[in-house]
């Protein structure tokens, strides 16, 4: 029936898991738990107590080998046909949470539940990631489905449920090592062999948010992955699903990237400040991305020359 897979990394799973398996209990189906820690160096003891519970593993990885590798990892492991990934730091909230994926497993799927955020978690430290999370993250199934018509680039891995012959085909592309992204090229390889995902409103609430100055150094880490992965030459699709990527040949085209990579500093210490305040605007995020990405560019493109 249904094979749940977390990948773990320094973080205690065990509410999350006891919840899972509670829900799983009540619905008497055959399922698994498999938490899979990716070289983690805390909470791995206190996850140890995975074991004991009926249908639940809780494997040791000794070597980070990273988020594309864990998943592929985690669906060899499975027994069943249908996979229920989930990132470690959700929460459920709803009694009902597996009870909607179940109604699923009786076909061949691609379901994806959503993201929720807690509105009454209001720290100013976390101003900038939880404005991102609320406003373009949480969206109902509807919104959802309307993205995927407009751009087809609005999968996420956080809380989805697949079926193990579809997954088998395409897997998450390993040689994708640093932070970011392979959401994007997974959704694009199921949607480019024709497969449709089904949205419904069925969200985590994600928990293990990140601090304004974290969370931008990590938007940073995906802007160069974004341009490493597209100067390879192996995902042409890059620039029609990545609006950053598009502006950013624009006005390379328009040979303005040199003048922006010229006044950086400046830019970047504005909008830096403006970010990490506590009513930081998105579109502003936005511009920080994009000269961020003309920026490293320019100095790559000096070194290499």
């Amino acid at each position: 029936m249904l094979s749940i897979l977390i990948p773990t990394y320094n973080y205690n799973i065990t509410s999350l898991v006891k919840e899972l398996h509670n829900q799983a209990i009540n619905l008497y189906i055959d399922f698994e738990i498999i938490v899979m820690e990716d070289g983690s160096q805390c909470f791995v003891e206190e996850n140890e107590i995975i074991n004991k519970w009926t249908n639940c593993r809780h494997i040791i990885l000794e070597k980070n080998i990273g988020r594309a590798a864990v998943r592929n990892k985690l669906a060899e492991e499975a027994k069943y046909n249908h996979l229920l990934f989930i990132d470690n730091d959700a929460e459920i909230f709803f009694n009902s949470f597996l009870q909607k994926y179940v109604a699923f497993c009786k076909e061949k799927c691609i379901v994806i539940g959503g993201t929720a955020y807690d509105n009454d978690f209001n720290d100013p430290q976390y101003s900038l990631r939880l404005k991102y999370g609320k406003c373009r993250e949480s969206r109902s199934a509807l919104e959802r489905n309307k993205l995927e018509l407009k751009r087809k680039s609005n999968f996420s891995a956080f809380n989805f449920m697949i079926s193990k012959s579809i997954f088998d085909l395409v897997k998450f592309d390993e040689n994708i090592l640093n932070y970011g992204h392979e959401d994007t090229l997974f959704g694009h390889q199921l949607h480019k062999l024709g497969y449709k995902f089904i949205h419904i409103d069925n969200p985590l609430i994600h928990r293990g948010i990140d601090n304004n100055k974290i969370f931008i150094q990590k938007t940073e880490e995906g802007v160069r992955n974004l341009y490493f992965l597209y100067q390879t030459g192996e995902y042409p699709f890059l620039r029609q699903e990545s609006k950053l990527l598009n502006n950013y040949l624009t006005l390379k085209k328009l040979k303005l990237n040199n003048i922006i990579g010229i006044i950086y500093p400046l830019l970047r210490s504005f909008l830096y400040k403006q970010l990490t305040s506590s009513r930081p605007s998105l579109v502003l995020y936005d511009v920080y991305k994009l000269i961020y990405l003309i920026n490293f560019s320019y100095q790559n493109d000096k070194m290499t020359e």
